[in-house]
């Protein structure tokens, strides 16, 4: 072929690739989200016990990190002062687990499709976050927005079959807390010139959300765990469980290495609609029309944020590419800066 036609090849390669990332992305999130609810369910195989779950995967990833980065090397590590672990890393980790915590308690009180549809608020409060914490700028416009997401996602609650208010509290306390570490990251790590890639960020993050989760663990659900004591772990449940887990990193990783944080979150929503027909089809989740009224609201609310974004990151690429050669790094890290804010995804023990 002649140099057009390997243009086309490899623009076709390309974009088969980014379907491919996204495809795994979708199935390992998927499985993730499907795999914690049988876990901690009572109803399906019977451990409810969150917080223990969450100290399995992170000290799972943890040790796979570590290897990956100081035995394997296959990973660079990244260069990190005491202070700045001290001062930005361990605040990062303690919302995280606090975030792990609330999400994967959630699951023993709420369906998977009424799960989904609470996640849509997470825009909602990143965006608040950001505006409280200075960090975004408000618009009336972005408001009115964020304020259709809330109405759909309220719509979706009024018509939801088995409706628990706690498990709703959890679930809302668990956006809170992982919409300022996304934040947070951007405030104490991205304007500081840090960047963790998946791996990296769980080598420094996990050890930290393991920590934190020791001291809930040990007054909630080790007294309990020593009652119950013809329990026995099971190796392959657990043990595929947090490999799932930490694909799931991986996954994160070349998806947005790969394509952006903005295609994750598109591709977010599609896993969402799947999870939800997923959820009524097999597991025999009520799924009522008002639930899919109100969600369907938010979507297109949340359709809209990410049609926003798109078109901001388009604005900030053109500037950046007309920006003077001594400017480029300048303007390369207000791109960065915004990526964070797109994502909205949890990682580890959650999707």
């Amino acid at each position: 072929m002649g140099k057009g036609g390997s243009l086309t090849e490899g623009v076709l390669r390309k974009i088969l690739l980014s379907y491919a990332y996204v495809g795994i992305w979708i199935f390992l999130s998927f499985t993730v989200i499907v795999f914690n609810k049988y876990i901690l369910d009572r109803k399906l195989y019977g451990w409810p016990y969150p917080i223990s779950l969450t100290l399995i995967h992170m000290s799972f990833c943890s040790a796979l990190a570590f290897v990956l980065i100081n035995v394997l090397r296959l990973v660079e590590p990244v260069s990190m002062s005491r202070d700045l672990f001290l001062n930005s890393v361990v605040p990062i980790g303690a919302l995280y687990s606090l975030s792990l915590w609330l999400s994967n308690s959630a699951y023993i009180y709420l369906s998977v499709s009424f799960i989904q549809m609470l996640k849509a608020l997470m825009p909602v409060a990143v965006y608040s976050i950001g505006v409280a914490l200075k960090k975004d700028a408000f618009h009336m416009k972005t408001m009115l927005n964020m304020l259709s997401i809330s109405l759909g996602v309220a719509i979706a609650a009024y018509g939801e079959a088995k409706f628990d208010a706690w498990g709703v509290m959890l679930q809302l306390g668990a956006l809170v807390f992982e919409a300022t570490r996304l934040v947070m990251i951007q405030i104490l790590l991205t304007s500081k010139g840090i960047n963790l890639n998946p791996i990296t960020s769980l080598y420094y993050v996990a050890p930290c959300c393991f920590v934190f989760l020791l001291i809930p663990w040990f007054f909630v659900e080790l007294p309990i765990l020593r009652e119950n004591s013809s329990f026995h772990l099971d190796f392959w449940v657990f043990g595929s469980n947090a490999f799932c887990a930490f694909g799931l990193n991986l996954a994160v990783f070349l998806l947005v290495g790969k394509t952006s944080a903005l295609t994750m979150n598109v591709a977010g929503v599609v896993k969402d609609w799947l999870l939800i027909a997923f959820s009524w089809s097999v597991i025999k989740d009520t799924v009522t029309p008002v639930n899919l009224f109100g969600y369907g609201l938010a979507f297109l609310g949340v359709g809209y944020y990410n049609h926003l974004k798109l078109q901001a990151l388009k604005a900030k690429e053109a500037q950046k590419k007309a920006a003077p050669e001594g400017n480029d790094e300048e303007a390369g890290r207000l791109l960065e800066e915004r990526e964070p804010e797109a994502t909205g995804e949890k990682r580890v023990s959650q999707a």
